[in-house]
């Protein structure tokens, strides 16, 4: 009896991992997904808000690291072994904030892109609300990697403590580019496969690179 029971034990706990599996897999809560694509519908404008609405060749400044790319993700991965995606989502949150913060500060109140780059940070905020909602307060007390600490620790430097050679001069086009292809990549499971064209593949980053070789002001398909 004592055996039987112990079996159909056993068995509930092979049921209930296989059960738990797909959530323990899944990267990205399902409650992130209405909010991401919000975002994503706002992004799918930024051609003509980040790029037309400004001077040719305008361009702002910004720390190195918030030029947050495909490839810098792709780096970190190859640099941290078994990197959890939680860890770089954090740090996409961390980087994004700060570039719209950027965006934003540059523009005059009657800018012909205010408006839409005001939008499209509240949209951020709402996914960033979401994201710290859906996960334990532990998780964000976590010691991060060392290669991506020393990333955030560079984020969060206060401007007259930067070195010159650490600040670039970057579009405001290029800029949100990097955060909708980052997200697509980061939070995959969102996007369907047409949308996020497998950004975090190799094919991707090799003809990205192809691309802005030909091209400084490059456009991939929205």
């Amino acid at each position: 009896m004592v055996q039987k029971s112990a079996s159909v034990c056993l068995l509930g706990g092979f049921l209930g991992l296989f059960l738990m599996a797909p959530v323990l897999m899944t990267s990205t809560p399902a409650s992130m997904c209405t909010p991401l694509k919000t975002l994503n519908d706002s992004l799918s404008h930024r051609r003509r808000y980040m790029k037309h609405n400004f001077p040719i060749n305008y361009s702002i400044r910004v720390y190195r690291e918030e030029i947050f790319k495909l490839s810098n993700i792709s780096r970190m991965r190859l640099k941290v072994e078994e990197l959890d995606d939680l860890v770089l989502q954090r740090l996409w949150f961390q980087v994004n904030q700060g570039v719209l913060k950027k965006i934003i500060r540059v523009m005059s109140e009657r800018h012909p892109s205010r408006s839409y780059t005001a939008e499209l940070e509240r949209r951020f905020k709402d996914v960033e609300g979401v994201f710290v909602q859906s996960h334990p307060a532990e998780v964000f007390q976590q010691e991060l990697p060392e290669a991506v600490q020393e990333t955030w620790d560079h984020l969060t430097e206060e401007p007259d403590r930067v070195q010159e050679s650490n600040w670039r001069l970057v579009s405001p086009k290029s800029l949100v580019d990097n955060l909708c292809h980052t997200m697509y990549c980061l939070f995959s499971e969102c996007f369907d496969t047409e949308t996020r064209q497998n950004y975090c593949g190799v094919s991707h980053l090799r003809r990205g690179k192809k691309t802005s070789s030909r091209n400084t002001d490059t456009e991939p398909a929205e």
